[in-house]
């Protein structure tokens, strides 16, 4: 009787091990292709991979979308044809801990070098509900000089563009783009 006792619990244990293992694996591999897609900008079946809102932070700066508004937030960035890499990516204690480049026509002419980022990404039920995002190398220097140069020459010379920088929408991004683009060929 004892030997029964201990063979289930053994199987109840390696069972358990197994699943909590594979959950650990799919979660990993959700984080990989969520990187995936953010490079690609293809956002088909995004969806499946959120939760009903997802909640984003970055420093002191937090954000709840909707699955629509995060679709939104995503076509804003993709005006800008980025490319994201990952450096470093595991599990920690249920937690995806991700160090990732970022590099993109925006990031590019303000910030003149790819961002460095720290990302944790939490999942419930593995669904992604929160992305947390530290900037390891931001120039905060170089940003602001090269967005005021930016944003004054655009107010100057081409004000129907003004409010560009705060719309992060695919629209607002064009625009971006375009003062971006007008303000590199002013010569």
């Amino acid at each position: 009787m004892n030997r029964i006792i201990i063979l289930l619990s053994f199987l109840t244990i390696a069972f358990i091990s197994c699943k909590t293992s594979k959950e650990e694996i799919d979660q990993l591999e959700i984080a990989r292709q969520y990187f995936k897609v953010l490079d690609n900008s293809d956002y088909t079946g995004i969806k499946i991979w959120f939760a009903d809102s997802l909640i984003t932070k970055e420093g002191e700066y937090k954000q709840v979308y909707s699955q629509n508004e995060y679709l939104e937030f995503l076509k804003w960035d993709s005006v800008f044809d980025p490319n994201y890499e990952i450096l470093e990516i595991e599990q920690q204690d249920g937690i995806i801990k991700a160090k990732i480049s970022k590099m993109d026509k925006r990031i590019f002419f303000l910030h003149e070098e790819p961002f460095i980022t720290n990302q944790s990404i939490r999942f419930q039920k593995n669904k992604i509900v929160t992305v947390e995002i530290d900037y390891v190398n931001f120039n905060e220097k170089t940003w602001e000089k090269n967005k005021t140069k930016l944003l004054t020459w655009i107010d100057e010379n081409h004000p129907e563009l003004n409010g560009f920088i705060y719309d992060q929408t695919e629209t607002g991004g064009i625009k971006f783009l375009k003062a971006i683009e007008l303000y590199k060929n002013r010569k």
